[in-house]
């Protein structure tokens, strides 16, 4: 019996590693699908921050999870979205002899939805839990409807001009706090962003706060849902131990996100297929989603975790994943469900 509804998680949601050349143009293929949202983060050279484009905003749409700038068009940034993988030019996508990761989710074709009180566009994949939400706020409590037929589980909204972007999940306090993608901030105390209310299977609900809901003013969000065997978000406890917690997620991760729900320290971002591997099964590298800065490369096992067939565990003792006692909230997506619809078991490497 096949654990998972999705066939393939790689039919949905997969990493993809490339070398720039600093040519015009360069396709970058190996997805098993056409993306809709397309995260690029540099891993060596220079520092750069990461470069966000998905298809309701357009292919030249550039954003950044690492910073609060207004997003803009660039002609040489992603040039196209294509059948299996995309195509990028030479303005920070494809510097010469730099090497680049990126995270890429499929949703659907863009269409109107008017579940909630506020008409938006959205690009769906209900398979996935995933789906791309654009909305024009009020400045009045509002409902918006995402598409899914699941709940989201972990919301990121942002603004389109000069704005944080706002993180809601249910892996933090309540739907009362919020974080932000692009700083190294905790949780706070905002009722306001979402009106202190969880999604639910049709609709997100959006307070009076600026960030979320001005009146006249774009925005972006994207919803992620648990999906069994494929998503899944959450908070787990640090030890400070380097036999550290291990999650489970009822798959074999290929992404992981955290992040210490209190002040001090950014989001690390650790993906199986392209980070080393030491010490037989602890995966160390990592990049941070709201810095500029490179790949961590360190050759031992000072932020190690295992990827395992089931879940995650950690096996360091920074403070970056496992303060003794601190909370840290994370998200994760599939490289293969714990059983795939072969009924061939994930293996943890």
């Amino acid at each position: 019996m096949a654990y998972t509804p999705i066939n393939k998680s790689t039919n949905h949601f997969n990493n993809l590693t490339y070398t720039g050349d600093a040519s015009a143009t360069q396709a970058q293929t190996g997805l098993n699908f056409s993306p809709n949202l397309v995260l690029i983060k540099n891993r060596n050279g220079s520092a750069e921050f990461s470069q966000i484009f998905d298809t309701i905003r357009g292919v030249t749409n550039v954003m950044s999870t690492g910073n609060n700038s207004t997003p803009a068009d660039e002609a040489n940034t992603l040039k196209s979205f294509d059948s299996n993988g995309f195509t990028v030019g030479n303005n920070g996508t494809v510097g010469a002899s730099k090497n680049y990761t990126s995270w890429n989710w499929k949703g659907g074709t863009t269409e109107n939805n008017t579940d909630g009180s506020t008409t938006t566009s959205v690009s769906v994949n209900s398979l996935a839990g995933f789906s791309i939400v654009s909305y024009t706020g009020t400045g009045s409590v509002a409902t918006l409807g995402h598409g899914l037929s699941t709940a989201p589980s972990t919301v990121w909204v942002r603004r389109l001009n000069v704005s944080n972007w706002i993180v809601g999940s249910n892996g933090l306090t309540s739907w009362n706090y919020v974080t932000n993608l692009d700083t190294t901030s905790g949780q706070a105390n905002q009722v306001n962003q979402f009106n202190g209310t969880a999604p639910t299977t049709s609709v997100v609900t959006v307070g009076t706060e600026g960030q979320t809901n001005s009146n006249g003013i774009d925005y972006i969000m994207y919803c992620f849902s648990d999906i069994t065997g494929f998503s899944k978000s959450g908070s787990y406890n640090g030890n400070g131990n380097a036999n550290g917690t291990f999650v489970y997620t009822g798959f074999k991760p290929n992404l992981v996100m955290m992040k210490l729900d209190s002040a001090g320290q950014g989001w690390c971002m650790k993906t199986a297929s392209q980070n080393n591997v030491v010490d037989g099964n602890v995966n160390n590298y990592f990049l941070q989603a709201n810095q500029d800065n490179i790949e961590n490369t360190s050759t031992d096992s000072s932020f190690g975790i295992d990827m395992l067939s089931n879940g995650f565990k950690i096996r360091n003792t920074d403070g970056i994943m496992n303060n003794n006692g601190a909370t840290y909230w994370y998200m994760t997506f599939a490289d293969a469900p714990l059983v795939g619809s072969n009924n061939v078991p994930a293996t943890a490497r």
